[in-house]
């Protein structure tokens, strides 16, 4: 992790302590754009992107990280196509459509139904059954997880 990247996060953290907000990544392209990806068990609204962005903002300003202001800052929420990158995520997303895919490029949607420390659990319905199967997924074997929009 560069030495940027740790200093948002340890400028973050105190912002969202006590609160239900988590960073889910921190990215830094080499024109000083930084983009912080965060996210809430309640949800990550504007308001609350916008609250961290002008905190942040003035921090970063104030302190002379980027002489001549010389930096971009975005502050949002993944999006709803991007992949689940942490455990709380998974445990938010309980009760939704997800599509797994494992290492071997095999993809399993189904129900997210349980989430523990080493595992994931989906309710898995086949074509023509009535009833699902719950499908254990190790987390060591997930290649990527993405939520369903279902429409």
């Amino acid at each position: 992790m560069s030495e940027l990247i740790q200093k948002v996060y340890a400028l973050i953290e105190p912002m969202i302590d006590g609160t239900d907000m988590f960073i889910v990544d921190i990215k830094v392209k080499p024109v000083n754009n930084i983009k912080v990806f965060m996210d809430a068990d309640s949800g990550f609204s504007i308001e609350r992107s916008v609250s961290i962005h002008r905190r942040l903002y003035h921090i970063l300003e104030e302190d002379g990280s980027f002489p001549n202001g010389d930096f971009s800052l975005e502050v949002s929420s993944p999006g709803i196509d991007e992949p689940l990158a942490q455990l709380r995520q998974y445990t938010k997303n309980i009760g939704r459509k997800i599509t797994i895919t494992d290492k071997e490029d095999k993809d399993t949607t189904g129900m997210l139904t349980e989430v523990s420390e080493t595992e994931v659990t989906l309710e898995v319905k086949k074509l023509k059954e009535k009833i699902a199967t719950p499908v254990v997924i190790p987390f060591k074997n997930i290649k990527k997880a993405v939520v369903q929009i279902i429409f």
